[in-house]
């Protein structure tokens, strides 16, 4: 897999993952999947995980949605072929009411699913064959607002966006001069892969204060996702902080 971003956890005490230090609360977690026995399977990996809590289980992708409302989970982990709603529209859904931070999981690495997902504000995508250690880490990257995709399609991923170079989200440029100076800086580290960790190191300012500004950043300029804020960064050509 390629994981955008180290994990934060310090030294010496153990961290939040917004930051502070002190008693670490689980990653809630929501898992929708079609299948009885895959389902059962995620369950039973991420709920015998330390640090992770399965608040919630959906067979089709409207329920799936539904319980995220309810809920709330930090992570959403979404089957591509769903009935009633299938995982792309249902990760459009969760992610354009900030509802869970989506990781796509499916048996298949189409194109078609793998843009759609990524499209719609996915935060990651992992293929079935995942062993249980890739999943734990995928879901806890996913929770940590990073980005995670399987190393079987980031290559074809790569080229396709390296052929036809992905257009900038539609962004009202008077919203873009709205942004603070230091939203600015944070956009800019975004725009070059940085992590909340790395952007934070580079400010020098807290994890949590990093995420602060990401959430900010997202809501003034209506993103779903960092990767669409990467894109809109590159295309703005924003100096490097």
């Amino acid at each position: 897999m390629i994981e955008f971003g180290p994990d934060g956890t310090g030294v010496g005490g153990s961290t939040d993952r917004d930051g502070t230090t002190g008693a670490v609360p689980p990653i809630r977690v929501v898992i929708a999947d079609d299948q009885d026995a895959v389902r059962a399977g995620l369950v039973l990996i991420l709920a015998a995980a330390p640090g992770l809590e399965v608040v919630g289980q959906a067979a089709d992708g409207e329920e799936a949605v539904a319980l995220c409302r309810k809920l709330r989970p930090d992570v959403a982990v979404l089957d591509v072929r769903m009935p009633r709603l299938d995982g792309v529209s249902a990760t459009r859904e969760i992610v354009a009411e900030r509802l869970a931070d989506v990781l796509v999981l499916t048996t298949f690495d189409l194109d078609e699913y793998v843009f759609g997902a990524l499209r719609a504000g996915a935060s990651g995508f992992l293929l079935k064959d995942t062993d249980a250690e890739g999943l734990l880490d995928a879901v806890r990257t996913v929770a940590r607002g990073e980005g995670i995709i399987a190393a079987a399609v980031t290559r074809r991923l790569i080229s396709a966006f390296a052929a036809t170079p992905p257009e900038a989200p539609a962004v009202d440029r008077t919203a873009v001069d709205e942004l603070t100076p230091r939203e600015r800086d944070v956009l800019a580290c975004l725009g070059r892969g940085l992590s909340n960790q790395q952007i934070a190191d580079r400010l020098a300012m807290a994890e949590s204060t990093t995420k602060t500004h990401v959430s900010r950043i997202l809501g003034k300029l209506g993103l779903r996702s960092r990767v669409q804020a990467a894109i809109l960064a590159q295309e703005l050509g924003l100096p490097n902080p």
